[in-house]
């Protein structure tokens, strides 16, 4: 195996981002949590104005877009710029998986959006092109066909199309790019569909699994890793049993060999939240149902492996080393996370992350990391890391934070999860707050929660009028009052018969004289 890589986040600050080691420095963009190096952070990547960056799939690249209209392009081992492009108009960029090609989306004067590839050819105007991870092969959606290219010669243009008239979406499968999966919408009466082609020029003549169904407004199409299977969500805008606002939604299952083609029999009534492959491609979790939500693991066959239980969750998380999975609940709801040992079956720890935006494992499975970000929410931006366990093992706060990925690494240059579990409980990272220009950091191993004291629950208001109330009952009608007003009573009482002792004292001493 291959030395093991360091794990890298890229967090986009003020327009600005720059890479780093762990803890944190005036206006701090990314962090490199292993090895630390006493807190400090060690920079990589010098400052940058932009407006947006993303890594390769592979984390072999770094793109990055300027705000001039121009685009860069960094070797994420060296950190150095390797190639910039000026694109006028330019709206949009992405790479594909291995860094290979860049393309643009541009607004011309007439409106109309196209996009640029580039490569080590000379630029191709083409529409978005889809690769698989590998970039051996390569396609785009067109009207009424999906056509293929040679993903390392371009120039050849198209070298075979397959023709599905009324198609509005395709998804190449990644791993291998064996398959594709076609969505036909819904029109005069004929039902929508879903079919799935084998690539290859000579093997889509005719689709090697379709699915079928009414009431569908969109879909999600999600591959498998070994390209095996397919999970079709079906979206509708109107819920014909009036039972939920925001339409409905089913879960559908197909093959590639044809073994299944149906509904993912989910056991609770309600939307599906969320849903997601395993990395090995194994299983899949589904978050589903009115809340509090369902969670559920399902092997290749639809067959049900665990139940996961119930709570307000809307979002999972599988670790890509497989082991370890995290139910969620961010958005409208308060941030309950709940990470399980799906293998073994229980669950190893419970937390809270409010206001998360974006929430991904780390590629080693070591950590997970949670962040607010703008401008979904313009305060108490920042980044926190747990471990699988649930315990925080890092935080830290920014002004103003509107990115936060880490750099992808694949998990097999990883030890296994057995050797990670070993080291859960190694050092920790204290919280760095970060405020203007101003910045502080401390490293100190996990201590006890905060010995503050809770604060006292306020007492329940009470009118004016209601003080007295209970006194006044008392002198009228004799009726008991609070305890409160019971001394004040008392000691009242006690007054009057003083007085009364003196005034009579005052009396027998008056007659005594006059007698």
């Amino acid at each position: 195996m291959d030395s093991v890589p360091s794990l890298e986040i890229l967090a986009l600050l003020l327009s600005s981002f720059f890479l780093s080691l762990s803890s944190s420095t005036r206006r701090v963009l990314s962090m490199v949590w292993t090895p630390f190096n006493n807190g400090q952070p060690a920079v990589k990547l010098e400052k940058v104005i932009c407006t947006n960056a993303k890594f390769s799939e592979d984390g072999s690249r770094l793109m990055v877009m300027k705000s001039d209209s121009s685009v860069s392009i960094y070797d994420c081992s060296s950190s150095k710029e390797i190639r910039s492009f000026a694109v006028p108009n330019m709206s949009a960029a992405t790479m594909s998986p291995c860094g290979t090609y860049l393309q643009t989306f541009q607004n011309p004067q007439h409106h109309r959006k196209r996009m640029s590839s580039y490569g080590r050819q000379k630029p191709v105007l083409l529409p978005s092109v889809q690769f698989s991870s590998d970039e051996a092969i390569a396609c785009r959606l067109a009207t009424n066909e999906i056509q293929f290219f040679d993903a390392r010669d371009f120039s050849k243009g198209i070298i075979y199309r397959v023709r599905i008239p009324g198609i509005a979406a395709v998804e190449l499968s990644k791993a291998p790019g064996s398959h594709v999966a076609a969505f036909i919408p819904e029109s005069k009466g004929i039902p929508a569909s879903v079919q799935i082609f084998a690539c290859g020029e000579n093997s889509m003549s005719q689709p090697v699994a379709r699915r079928s169904f009414f009431r569908c407004s969109t879909v999600q199409l999600s591959w498998n890793r070994g390209s095996t299977g397919l999970l079709v969500l079906v979206q509708a805008d109107v819920d014909k049993t009036n039972q939920s606002y925001f339409g409905e939604s089913k879960l559908n299952y197909l093959t590639t060999n044809g073994t299944h083609e149906g509904l993912v029999p989910l056991s609770k009534e309600g939307p599906v939240h969320d849903v997601q492959w395993s990395y090995s491609g194994s299983e899949f979790a589904v978050v589903y149902g009115f809340m509090p939500a369902k969670a559920t693991v399902f092997d290749k066959k639809c067959n049900p492996l665990v139940e996961l239980g119930t709570g307000p969750y809307n979002t999972i998380r599988w670790n890509p080393k497989g082991k370890f999975l995290c139910l969620a609940g961010f958005g409208n709801l308060p941030g309950d996370m709940a990470f399980w040992d799906y293998k073994e079956k229980k669950q190893l720890g419970t937390t809270r992350a409010e206001w998360s935006v974006t929430s991904e494992w780390s590629p080693d499975g070591r950590y997970f990391m949670t962040a607010t970000t703008a401008p979904r929410l313009q305060v108490d931006n920042g980044i926190k890391i747990f471990h699988p366990n649930g315990s925080l093992y890092f935080k830290t706060m920014f002004d103003k934070l509107y990115q936060a990925d880490w750099k992808p690494e694949s998990p097999d240059r990883f030890g296994e999860i057995a050797e990670l579990a070993q080291s859960i409980d190694s050092l920790k990272v204290g919280e760095t707050k970060q405020q203007g220009q101003g910045s502080k950091s401390s490293v100190a191993p996990n201590k006890a929660t905060s010995a503050n004291p809770p604060t006292q629950k306020p007492a329940a208001y009470r009118p004016p009028h209601a003080k007295t109330a209970a006194a006044i009952q008392t002198k009228l009608f004799g009726g008991s009052s609070t305890d409160e007003m019971s001394k004040n009573a008392a000691k009242n009482k006690k007054k009057r018969e003083k007085q009364r002792e003196k005034k009579a004292a005052e009396a027998a001493a008056a007659a005594n004289n006059g007698a």
